[in-house]
């Protein structure tokens, strides 16, 4: 069993930057160092007086020490690790991208006021859940030790709960448009036909490279054997103008040809061009 301080060390180092920087928020406010008021979105004193700072701190702040605190930095460390170490393996620029595209999207989407609200880390966090219940939709996820469903029905059933518990759904909700939005932008637009316009922007991979954590590589993705599959086709990731070995074997093997399909529903066919595909 690893002691805190390897676990700590162990973690992909934009999880580990995001969850530090949330802890680190809510423990200056235990201490009185600051008032929320400081870092709350307010577009009038961000725009008026110039506090841009507050477009920003907005999303490292989930709340004062409180089970709804904790439940959503184990969010962080279970679902961000998990996409981190998964599907964003050596593409730490192209996860930073989904971020700061969802903070971007939640910006937008806080200008009407009805959606507007101080603080903005529960929906940025939920957007991460929901991405990864479409990453791993197959994978087993047990709630409480009760009730044991799909990875890809995860978000509905947070939704659930945070209903029956009397909370507020529309944090929750915001995060899954914005979830819904990069992924329906960067999977499954482009696996319909569409053209990929959600391309990772030079300057992210500068600041991942002037940061000197993580890697980008071109390398193939490698599939998850827990999750399903979402989608049959030829990926392109990162450039690849080629299927891998693995996937040309597959492709050329009769026996898997000859296989009919067991009822597993495919949405699109086709090739999919995730993050910087041609």
């Amino acid at each position: 069993m690893s002691t805190p301080a390897e676990y700590y060390r162990s973690l992909p180092p934009v999880s580990k930057f995001y969850g530090v920087a949330c802890l680190m928020a809510s423990s200056a406010l235990y201490l009185d160092l600051y008032t929320p008021y400081n870092i709350a979105l307010f577009y009038g004193l961000a725009l008026k007086r110039f506090q841009v700072w507050r477009l920003i701190t907005n999303f490292f702040f989930l709340g004062p020490f409180s089970l709804s605190f904790a439940f959503r930095l184990l969010m962080i460390a279970r679902y961000g690790v998990s996409l981190e170490r998964g599907p964003f393996d050596k593409r730490t620029a192209d996860y930073v991208w989904m971020i700061v595209f969802g903070a971007l999207s939640l910006l937008v989407m806080a200008a009407i006021p009805y959606l507007w609200s101080p603080f903005m880390g529960g929906s940025l966090v939920f957007m991460l859940v929901y991405v990864w219940s479409r990453e791993f939709p197959n994978a087993r996820i047990s709630i409480y030790g009760l009730v044991s469903l799909k990875g890809f029905y995860l978000p509905w059933a947070m939704l659930a709960l945070s209903l029956i518990l009397g909370n507020s759904l529309k944090t929750d909700i915001l995060g899954m448009v914005a979830g819904h939005l990069y992924y329906f932008l960067t999977v499954l637009h482009p696996l319909a036909g569409g053209k990929f316009i959600l391309k990772t922007p030079l300057w992210v991979h500068k600041l991942v490279a002037f940061w000197g954590k993580g890697t980008q590589m071109n390398t193939p993705v490698q599939r998850d054997p827990s999750a399903g599959v979402a989608f049959r086709g030829r990926s392109y990731r990162l450039n690849r103008n080629g299927p891998s070995p693995t996937e040309q074997a597959e492709t050329d093997s009769p026996a898997q040809a000859q296989q009919p399909n067991q009822g597993d529903g495919v949405a699109f066919r086709g090739r999919s061009h995730r993050l910087n595909g041609r």
